[in-house]
């Protein structure tokens, strides 16, 4: 697995500490998991925003 190194608030990653403490797991695993989240997110904006474009364009042709 590739490390990386990012950098952040210590009050911000002291937050971070907290939650993974609080559901017994690590930094890492919670910060991949929020990536994950947010990239999943994206992908069903892009995936809604593309749908509306679509029902759009066939309502003005239709």
């Amino acid at each position: 697995m590739a490390r990386v190194l990012i950098s952040m608030p210590e009050d911000f990653l002291n937050k971070i500490d907290q939650v993974a403490d609080g559901e017994n797991r690590s930094r890492s695993e919670l910060i991949r998991e929020a990536l994950r989240t947010y990239i999943y997110r994206q992908k069903v904006k892009e995936s809604t925003g593309a749908i509306k474009n679509a029902n759009l364009l066939e309502s003005l042709l239709g």
